[in-house]
């Protein structure tokens, strides 16, 4: 998705505390670095809704980057659960520091490769290297909150990226995507599939994310208010809705399960692109035609993308995580700065179900793709590249896709 460039608006910022964030002490630098108000600068006024797949938005924001103060510091969770971490995330964040003028020493980048000890480390080790602004994209909650509490201590400012930090600090920030909006186009899409594909007597397993992420709660809120009067009508029959994970491996093993227990099952519920692959493999495995047994997803992954293409996906949630990066980076460098970030970008709030607080939030948007749109989205954006796509046997479904 290529979103609408909006205009940037420059306005003065007057000099006093008022510029500085509320609630990072005298202002959001940790490790006894000085604070910065850009008491005589202009400060951009950016929309979350206005970045683009180039990164021009970013360099508006350089004249910020150049008053901040402190090294941004980002924690990124695991390679396993999802392959995006790797392959969009770390990149795509990088490219945005850069673009906004940051060096490679005033931002760091780590995964802590599946361990909250090694996150732990890894939140210390930016902390004592002079670290303001700290994002978080937590293993668990509770590991993810021990390590916010930990910076705020040192005053640092804490965003919780992409899952929010249940029991956090009241005063962090939250950037993500609108994720019951993420479950609702899975609904959606799995109704629209089930109708497609003429699915008679729809028996469907409800399969969700682990339940200590914060984003499968709200993914599931999504998706079975969209599916719950189907159940109850007595129109779709729910087979369950066993333990969730984000580990394919078990996620197969669940699937199995289900399928052995009640094995009228005609349509499921995956949660991402990931855990759908799991359950693919095992439909292949038994026999199963494409455009007979639908399954969901999120996150546009190869292999997602590739089974939307061949008929045994009914198609995934495309999160462009460029654009989550971008609002990330943006928001850290306000925060570095010591200026309010504009309500323009903090266009939410999320509600902490532990604290019951209000978090700030930025939202970015969604989009399901099928393979009527996906030339016009993943494609075009450049999120994969055509010969990879539309390698092997996925190369005839590319073609009737209009794609390549």
């Amino acid at each position: 998705m290529v979103t609408t460039r909006r205009a940037v608006t420059i306005v003065a910022v007057a000099a006093t505390a008022g510029t500085v964030l509320a609630g990072c002490g005298s202002a959001a630098t940790g490790s006894g670095s000085s604070p910065s108000t850009s008491t005589s600068a202009a400060v951009p006024q950016v929309d979350a809704s206005a970045f683009t797949a180039d990164f021009s938005m970013m360099k508006e924001l350089a004249g910020l980057a150049k008053q901040g103060k402190g090294m941004v510091g980002v924690l990124l969770p695991d390679t396993t659960t999802s392959t995006r971490y790797v392959q969009y995330d770390a990149p795509y964040l990088k490219k945005a520091f850069e673009a906004a003028g940051l060096t490679s020493a005033q931002f760091k980048i780590d995964n802590a490769n599946g361990s909250a000890s090694t996150m732990q480390t890894q939140a210390e080790a930016d902390i004592n290297a002079g670290a303001s602004v700290l994002l978080v994209d937590p293993l668990d909650p509770g590991s993810g909150a021990a390590i916010e509490a930990k910076a705020k201590a040192a005053g640092l400012a804490v965003i919780d990226y992409d899952r929010l930090v249940t029991g956090g600090p009241n005063d962090r920030y939250y950037v993500s995507f609108d994720n019951v909006k993420v479950g609702e186009l899975m609904g959606q899409g799995l109704v629209r599939c089930v109708q497609d594909w003429k699915v008679a007597k729809p028996n469907v397993l409800v399969m969700d994310g682990d339940p200590t992420d914060n984003n499968a709660t709200l993914f599931a809120q999504g998706y079975n208010g969209v599916l719950s009067s189907k159940f109850s009508s007595g129109a779709w029959t729910k087979a369950g809705e066993p333990a969730g994970t984000w580990v394919p491996q078990q996620a197969a093993t669940t699937f199995q399960q289900q399928l052995t227990a009640h094995p009228g099952i005609n349509a499921a519920i995956t949660p991402n692109d990931d855990n759908a692959n799991a359950v693919i493999s095992i439909l292949k495995g038994n026999g199963v035609k494409p455009k007979t047994f639908p399954t969901t997803g999120q996150d546009a992954s190869l292999p997602g993308l590739q089974n939307v293409l061949t008929g045994y996906q009914c198609g995934t949630v495309y999160k462009p995580i460029y654009l989550e990066a971008q609002a990330a980076a943006a928001l850290a460098i306000y925060l570095r700065a010591g200026a309010t970030p504009p309500s323009s970008l903090v266009n939410s709030t999320t509600k902490d179900s532990k604290t019951s607080q209000e978090v700030k939030s930025v939202y970015t948007t969604p989009i399901w793709v099928t393979p009527a749109n996906m030339k016009d989205t993943v494609v075009k954006d450049g999120t994969v590249t055509v010969a990879k796509l539309c390698a092997g046997a996925v190369k005839a479904a590319c073609t009737a896709a209009g794609i390549g």
